[in-house]
């Protein structure tokens, strides 16, 4: 009962806020729910700017959840409409500073030692401050100049109050409108307080940095500062301090003699190579935390939202783009079908008309026109129509692309990214997609079955001594079934061998 009321409290104070910024979007609830509708046109106002850039305002004023929350509907064109959501992808979350009192606290604490045992010099002021921590520079006792990162104090607190609300919600809205239910509301804010927990443990944006870093040993094309792990804990990272150009600022870059457009290639092949070569990409990559060192090489920082794609995704989404950009949208619609983003009730040939009518405004024309970010944003306007799931790895893969895009175009308006790393796309199509890499692809699956074979026999081996022992017996039907279900008892692990022995012998003809 007093969560409840905590919560109702909560959103009540949330749709004041909505009210004054004019974010409500009363108009469709007052249709539907006449009463809801006049009591929401109370409480609201006249205010200036599209909808998204009130529903902005709204989530900056309400504090650091809802700026990451709004962050997360900015992949959700599917929940919020396009224009909103790119209004949303602006959302900035620049807060008022905490004190430095407070940063002494929280290092003191973490460390179990004094401040000035760790560093030498420590600048009061910080050189940014977000919604969940801020950023101050010093230098370590042994002469390293560093950026410190600090939690803001109690932000824990102050999210796992608002994620429970949104839980609350997210159930109310499960049981009440059915409809909602193909969106994954509950999914969607178990994933965003998965998102968060990881946010408030410095020590997994530090160990992300690592794994970014070695996916990218030995290009210095792309560089990622190095984590100070002895200043590391829950609360507090440090890292090498980062000395470049932010790389919004062209202008300055050409003062320094650095290509803006050697820069802007520099950024697609590392993109290309987060997403499709590792599966693991830098989620956030903004202007904000893109610098170009003077040798003109591209540094990246704040590591806190990182995305990943399994091997067979990346497969289907490169076959998806790949039948788009040739114009195929038949094969386009049975790769959604393959990958199991549409029911497989749901009927193929409409499905490929609905692909048809977002590649058709974009057949023919360069591919420095295209947006493959709007693209993929496109096809999720299908969701509703189609029954789609929501596919949240796929979801945050676009608001990277489309960020990544906008710092293309910031570099060079006239010069599309995707046009820059053609070379690498296909390059990497022929490599994993062609007909050789589809057999290594069945070879590497048979070697896997033969490596899980010893396993499974010694398996069979227990299930047998424990059978002869008499401590279980089965009946006659008993075995039936179980022959039935696991496919024919004996006849099942002769195909099963016979599956391993081809893809030995594959294997040996390859390397003979």
């Amino acid at each position: 009962m007093i969560k409840t009321l905590r919560n109702l409290l909560r959103l009540l104070r949330i749709l004041w806020v909505l009210g004054r910024e004019d974010a409500l979007f009363h108009r469709r609830v007052a249709i539907q729910q006449p009463l809801a509708g006049f009591a929401l046109r109370l409480i609201s106002r006249k205010a200036t700017g599209r909808p998204g850039q009130r529903l902005a305002r709204a989530m900056t004023a309400l504090g650091p959840t809802f700026i990451k929350a709004g962050q997360a509907l900015s992949t959700r064109a599917d929940l919020v409409g396009e224009p909103t959501a790119e209004d949303l992808a602006e959302l900035q979350d620049r807060l008022p500073a905490f004190s430095f009192a407070a940063v002494r606290a929280t290092i003191e604490t973490e460390f179990g030692q004094p401040l000035e045992a760790l560093f030498q010099s420590f600048e009061e002021a910080p050189v940014a401050a977000a919604s969940i921590a801020q950023v101050h520079f010093a230098i370590t006792i042994d002469g390293k100049p560093v950026a410190v990162k600090i939690l803001r104090p109690r932000i824990e607190e102050a999210f796992q109050r608002d994620i429970d609300m949104l839980r609350w919600l997210a159930d109310i809205g499960y049981r009440r409108f059915p409809a909602l239910r193909r969106l994954k509301p509950r999914e969607t804010v178990e994933t965003f307080a998965q998102s968060v927990a990881l946010e408030m443990d410095l020590r997994m944006e530090a160990a992300a940095a690592g794994e970014l870093a070695g996916n990218f040993a030995g290009d210095p094309t792309f560089n990622v500062p190095v984590i100070d792990w002895d200043r590391t804990a829950q609360r507090v990272m440090t890292q090498a301090r980062v000395e470049g150009i932010p790389v919004g600022d062209v202008e300055r870059m050409r003062e320094h003699g650095i290509d803006p457009d050697a820069v802007l290639v520099k950024a697609a092949t590392a993109f290309f190579r987060m997403a499709f070569r590792d599966g693991y990409f830098h989620a956030d990559l903004h202007p904000g935390n893109l610098f170009v060192t003077f040798d003109g090489n591209i540094t990246a920082v704040d590591f806190g939202i990182m995305g990943r794609i399994d091997w067979q995704t990346r497969y289907f989404l490169a076959d998806m783009l790949l039948a788009f950009l040739n114009g195929d949208y038949r094969r386009a619609a049975e790769v959604h079908f393959e990958a199991g983003f549409v029911p497989a009730d749901q009927s193929l040939d409409h499905f490929t008309q609905a692909c048809r009518a977002i590649g058709e405004p974009v057949a023919n024309r360069p591919l420095s026109d295209i947006s493959l970010g709007r693209l993929l944003g496109q096809l999720f306007h299908t969701t509703e129509q189609f029954q789609m799931e929501a596919q949240p790895r796929l979801l945050l893969l676009q608001k990277s692309m489309l960020t990544a895009e906008g710092v293309s175009r910031t570099l060079n308006p006239n010069v599309n990214m995707w046009e820059v790393a053609r070379p690498l796309i296909e390059e990497w199509m022929r490599e994993h997609r062609g007909p050789e890499a589809r057999l290594a692809h069945g070879i590497d699956s048979g070697l896997q079955v033969m490596r899980r074979l010893p396993g499974l026999l010694k398996q069979m081996e227990k299930a047998a001594e424990v059978l002869a022992s008499g401590r279980i017996s089965l009946d006659d039907s008993t075995i039936a079934a179980l022959r039935a279900k696991r496919g024919g008892g004996a006849l099942a692990w002769t195909g099963w061998i016979a599956a391993a022995a081809l893809a030995a012998v594959l294997v040996w003809k390859l390397r003979g």
